[in-house]
């Protein structure tokens, strides 16, 4: 180092963060300006403060070399903002260039905290900003008159709490001309943007609405179109410059229609969901780890849990209705929203997170949020945070460990801290001593979901206690519960069940033990069990199958030789009848909670849930069956849904009886076995029931025997069988029984189901019948235009299309979706109509599947009752409106394929 760098400078400079760097640049300053660095040499605060500056960030460096005497005068009294200088636009970047240089001095030497910085910088981007309409409003060559504006700080500038790199967002309201405003909003957003970034897409509308609105405007798309994130943007929105009259306006507008419109389970599950895409996002790209905004524990964390407790509080306590994320948090933990142990370990734990931030941020003003994953870089950065290599690990070791070990923290109160506190207020003796009041108990109960406040208390006393171990042990995973469960369609279901199924004390103690050790356990029985009754009911009969709900593969439906032999092993040591029917409803119950399960969870789509529930009931057929010890050859076809391996959860069992019995003896045993078959499965009451066996469309209806030989079929199909009996006969395959027979069957039919296609008399046969059943079928209160079995454009139009097509042209095919792409491939159905028709199929056989799992039995059109469609659609992720929606949506233009494929009508003649 040269001679002209004093040794104070030189000592320090060994000491700081990263010694070649100061060395260098030091050593530049004292060619370039030897008096500015010895006279920084003489005063130790200057020289501390030069220092580590030059340490930590290579833009202020530049800053600094650029004007090294009006930089070390900003230095030598950091106590001192340097005075404003806006007459031009240079001399705004120059000042505000010299107050970050002195914001940052401060900060890195330790004279400000956290809080004091981010309001420092929220102060210089409020000044810019006023700056910026000073300059815009002289520059507006139309003059002043006429036009009022003013500048709304939205996100950190608006809560005080600015990055060193972040945006300014923005939002603008104004009076006047409309083009005039606009073009003096974009004058103050070009001016301030050589100061700081400057964002509007928080505005009404994003980038497609207009920049500049009236408070009226405002108040209007808040009143109809605003969205639930909106509304939690508005937390932080304060005004930062301009008409000081205009912008006090905006705000009272804004305050009054957040804090009016209490924030229910909808808005925060749509917030919550948010989140979740965002968090998703960052570990896709692989960022999960160095993320510190919003990787899982990093600041968004906090700062969400705080936001969300303002939304379901604010409107009860104004008291918490700030901007700032730390002193919010502090008035929290006060009143006792928050505990107080979590709102110290989340205050200290964002101090981190974000002073991390900065530093990283500093280096070269860049808008970055990740810890850098370069190892020199990452070292660097622990140093400039003060810490040192050490027996305990490196600089960047130390850093890591205290970062992992803060998030870490982080998300486990995040996980908790919006129950936790509810559970302590439950507890207290007395409510004199309750840190919560009744009535925020209940608005945050309520804003989450759980409706019943008292249930909700007493469920919680029943699970912890006592004070053994186990009970301990739920105290501290009740808050966890109750979160998961408040994500579900129905939380106070979801807890009735829940404690339900830990009411026994040796339930309590496995369950509990079981939760700690896989969370994702006990948050998939919290889904379960808050989407439907029955899933919860056989889970409460069955604990076991709790703890395979972490393992998808465990739920899977077995191959049909495994089911069989497992339902068989189950069934078959049984005495009699009834007893083996019972064991065969409880192995076909557990197994169908298998398909629920994969199905509710998002392991398995529809297509996969029909194929599975199809496999199930053949092998409980089979089993049956067997059970009834056949002395003739017999075997069961499946037609319908059940042929087609695309059973729903409500369907019946379609099925055709043959035998190849001979004479009286033969015929008696097979009509013993059909009877029997159709009540072993069947029950003799609903609740003995597994299976509705349906055998309708056998020869000759209900006119006809039960079970028919094999030889009397040929007969009969080739003088006898109408045209709807080939139509039910296109997805007709085995089931149960003696394979070979049934097979040999299909084999002798299959020349009449598929002959010569259709006549046109044929297919005004199918029409017609088509048309009476939209007519005739759909029950009385059920809303034919959300019928999902037989409403326009939905399962039976689909259904009937696709059977009519394949008969037209001899297109055989499994089930309707594969029938769909059969047709497709042999040119007989456009690409697009098949693609309408089977999104229209998959779409409605999901819902309907849905609501049968969340009404806990069948169900064939969207719920008219408001509670049960808020159910349904939350537990396929939508809105109620959403839902049906995108039912309308789907099925219309199906509808428009149906009308002139199935019924050969022109576009848009119906």
């Amino acid at each position: 180092m040269t001679e002209a760098v004093p040794s104070d400078l030189v000592e320090r400079a060994e000491r700081s963060a990263s010694p070649a760097t100061v060395r260098v640049t030091l050593e530049r300053l004292a060619d370039d300006a030897p008096d500015v660095v010895a006279a920084a040499a003489d005063h130790e605060g200057t020289a501390a403060a030069l220092v580590a500056v030059l340490a930590a960030s290579r833009s202020l460096t530049r800053v600094i070399e650029v004007r090294p005497q009006v930089a070390l005068d900003v230095l030598a009294d950091l106590d001192r903002r340097p005075p404003v200088d806006d007459g031009s636009l240079e001399a705004l970047v120059d000042w505000r260039n010299l107050e970050f240089l002195r914001i940052a001095a401060r900060d890195l030497t330790g004279l400000d905290r956290l809080e004091q910085v981010g309001a420092q910088l929220a102060d210089l981007g409020r000044q810019a900003l006023e700056s910026a309409c000073r300059l815009a409003e002289d520059a507006d060559r139309d003059g002043p008159d006429g036009v009022t504006l003013a500048v709304v700080g939205m996100g950190k500038l608006g809560g005080s709490e600015l990055n060193y790199s972040s945006d300014i967002d923005v939002m603008f309201v104004g009076e006047g001309t409309r083009t005039r405003l606009e073009r003096r909003a974009r004058a103050v957003m070009e001016i301030a943007g050589h100061c700081f970034r400057v964002d509007a897409n928080l505005r009404p509308e994003g980038r497609d609405g207009p920049l500049v609105r009236s408070v009226e405007s405002y108040e209007a798309y808040w009143e109809r179109w605003a969205e639930p994130w909106e509304f939690q943007a508005l937390l932080k929105a304060r005004p930062a410059a301009g008409d000081a009259t205009l912008g006090e306006r905006w705000l009272e507008a804004a305050q009054e229609r957040l804090w009016n419109r209490p924030s229910d389970a909808d808005t925060l599950r749509s917030l919550r969901a948010m989140k979740q895409r965002a968090e998703s996002e960052v570990a896709k790209k692989g960022l999960a780890a160095r993320e510190l905004k919003l990787g899982p524990g990093g600041i968004r964390d906090i700062e969400f849990t705080i936001q969300l407790l303002q939304l379901v509080h604010g409107h009860l306590d104004p008291q918490l209705r700030g901007p700032t994320t730390l002193s919010t948090l502090a008035e929290m933990a006060s009143a006792g929203y928050v505990d107080s142990g979590d709102a110290d370990d989340m205050a200290t734990a964002y101090r981190l997170l974000r002073t991390t931030e900065h530093r990283v941020q500093l280096v070269d003003e860049q808008q970055v949020h990740a810890l850098p994953s370069d190892r020199a870089a990452l070292d660097h950065l622990a140093r400039v945070m003060g810490r040192r290599d050490t027996t305990d690990g490196s600089a960047a070791d130390q850093l890591l460990r205290d970062l992992r070990k803060a998030r870490v923290g982080v998300r486990a109160i995040h996980e908790r801290v919006y129950f936790r506190p509810l559970l302590e207020a439950f507890a207290q003796a007395s409510p004199e001593d309750a840190a919560l009041s009744p009535e925020a108990a209940a608005a945050r109960l309520s804003a989450f979901g759980f409706l019943d406040a008292k249930r909700t208390q007493a469920a919680v006393k029943e699970l912890t206690r006592g004070m053994n171990r186990s009970s301990r042990l739920m105290q501290q995973l009740l808050p966890l519960l109750l979160d998961w469960l408040s994500q579900s369609p129905d939380p106070d279901l979801g807890l009735l069940l829940v404690r339900n199924l830990l009411g026994h004390d040796r339930n309590n103690r496995t369950m509990a033990e079981t939760f700690r050790d896989s969370p994702a356990t006990a948050q998939a029985l919290c889904t379960l069990a808050g989407t439907s009754r029955m899933l919860g009911d056989v889970l409460v009969r069955n604990p076991d199958l709790v703890a395979r709900l972490d393992q998808p593969d465990r739920l899977e439906t077995k191959p049909h030789d495994e089911l069989v032999h497992s339902a068989d092993r189950a069934v078959q040591w049984r005495g009699d009848v009834s007893e083996r029917q019972e064991t065969l409803q409880r192995w076909n119950r557990r197994h169908l909670f298998g398909v629920a399960a994969r199905d509710v969870l998002g392991h398995a789509d529809v297509h996969q849930v029909g194929a599975d529930l199809t496999d199930l009931a053949a092998a409980t057929l089979e089993s049956a069956l067997t059970a009834l010890d056949p002395q003739v050859p017999f075997a069961v076809l499946g037609l319908g849904r059940f042929g087609g391996a695309e059973l729903a959860y409500a369907s019946d069992l379609d099925v055709i009886f043959v035998h190849d019995g001979r004479g009286a003896a033969g015929t008696d045993e097979a009509k013993r076995l059909a009877t029997g078959l159709v009540r072993f499965v069947g029950g003799s009451t609903p609740a003995g029931r597994i299976y509705e066996v349906d055998a309708a469309l056998r020869p000759e209806g209900k006119n006809g025997p039960l079970a028919r030989s094999f030889g009397a079929f040929e007969p009969y199909w080739r003088d006898t069988a109408q045209t709807w009996e080939r139509q039910a006969m296109t997805r007709a395959r085995f089931a149960a029984g003696d394979r070979d027979l049934g097979e040999r069957l299909l084999d002798l039919l299959d020349p009449f189901i598929w002959r010569g296609g259709l006549t046109a008399d044929q297919m005004r046969d199918i029409r017609r019948m088509k048309a009476r059943i939209e007519a005739e079928r759909i029950p009385s209160g059920e809303d034919p235009e959300f019928h999902l079995k037989l409403g326009p454009g939905s399962l039976s139009d689909v259904e009937f299309t696709a059977q009519m097509l394949q008969l037209q042209y001899g297109v055989k095919a499994t089930g309707t979706l594969d029938a769909l792409r059969a047709l497709r491939d042999a040119d007989v159905l456009l690409p697009d109509d098949a693609e309408v028709l089977g999104e229209a199929y998959e779409f409605c056989e999901r819902v309907r599947n849905r609501w049968f799992l969340v009404n806990s039995g069948p169900g064939d059109a969207l719920p008219s009752r408001a509670e049960e469609l808020v159910w349904l659609a939350r537990s396929l992720d939508t809105t109620p409106g959403g839902l049906r929606d995108h039912y309308r949506r789907v099925t219309r233009r199906s509808r428009k394929v149906v009308e002139r494929v199935f019924y050969g009508l022109p576009d848009g003649v119906a």
